[in-house]
């Protein structure tokens, strides 16, 4: 992939995941989200640590015991 726009999905009913690039340690993905959230029941928590970098849009990001992050 040359652009990190190319080839969007015309349908986003669900988000698009797409693995860039990997190794043991790193994982870089493409991630196409239009308005998804996580299930209201439960928190969404991972094992591994995450780098979110937003390109285009905006994305709130909510935490048990801090105040949401809005990232633009």
């Amino acid at each position: 992939m040359e652009n990190i726009f190319a080839e969007l999905p015309k349908n986003l009913e669900e988000e698009v995941f797409e693995i860039l690039a990997s190794s043991e340690t790193v994982k870089i993905e493409r991630i196409i989200s239009k308005g998804h959230t996580s299930p209201k029941t439960g928190w969404y928590d991972q094992e591994q640590n995450e780098w979110v970098l937003i390109l285009q849009g905006e994305a709130i990001l909510s935490f048990e015991h801090d105040e949401p992050v809005r990232l633009t």
